[in-house]
């Protein structure tokens, strides 16, 4: 029985390797160190066999997006209510943000390419679900998608900022101390969160966002219910 050669197998490439790889070059080294020259060293080919299948950096960069987001979405829990719904939307981007820094900024980039434009989807189901207004459920959709990008966002770039060598819970050791002593008339409700910065969970605080806006959502103003 004949065998592929090692060399051969390198050179048979597939588009789902070449994201694979790209999304490997973007975790380490962000969006500036995926090029095609790097992808083809890492790939082992020339940059002709990749570009049979991705034809772009801009085409790699929506392809590893939809990649890593659908694999995240892939593992929601569909059953539960419409706020649970958003909420496991809401934690999977989060985490794959988190995961992998570039994406955050890649579904905030106009125009919005199909994943923003999917996960857009499945936040404003479950909004018209709880019966938002038509008139503002574009708003709360915008807003939940906002604060589920910014946040995720933010998170990514505290973990990889240099203060974070110094761990976690001492770098917020420090800010809070910091934040004590400011100036007790300019900054009263700063110095005030100090020991709440301290203890804070990333993740809670997260989640207890998204349910605030889910709050606001279910109330109506009184003018609405006469």
């Amino acid at each position: 029985m004949s065998r592929t050669s090692p060399h051969a197998e390198r050179k048979t490439l597939t588009r789902r390797r070449v994201i694979d790889a790209a999304v490997e070059l973007l975790d380490a080294a962000g969006e500036d160190g995926l090029t095609f020259r790097a992808l083809a060293a890492k790939l082992e080919t020339g940059h002709g066999a990749i570009q049979w299948h991705v034809a772009s950096k801009g085409e790699l960069l929506v392809a590893a997006t939809e990649l890593v987001v659908a694999r995240a979405l892939g593992r929601m829990d569909s059953a539960g209510s419409p706020q649970d719904a958003i909420r496991a939307v809401a934690l999977g981007v989060f985490d794959v943000i988190e995961a992998h820094p570039w994406v955050g900024a890649q579904m905030a980039r106009p125009p919005w390419h199909a994943t923003s434009l999917e996960v857009f989807e499945l936040i404003g189901r479950q909004v018209q679900a709880l019966g938002v207004p038509t008139d503002a459920q574009f708003t709360a959709t915008s807003a939940l998608l906002v604060h589920i990008i910014g946040a995720g966002s933010q998170q990514a770039r505290n973990a990889r900022s240099p203060e974070a060598a110094l761990g976690r819970q001492e770098f917020l050791d420090q800010l809070a101390a910091r934040w004590a002593e400011l100036d007790s008339e300019q900054y009263r409700f700063t110095r005030a969160a100090a020991g709440r910065l301290r203890d804070h969970d990333d993740r809670v605080e997260f989640l207890a966002g998204v349910d605030l806006i889910l709050a606001g959502l279910t109330l109506r103003p009184e003018h609405e219910e006469r």
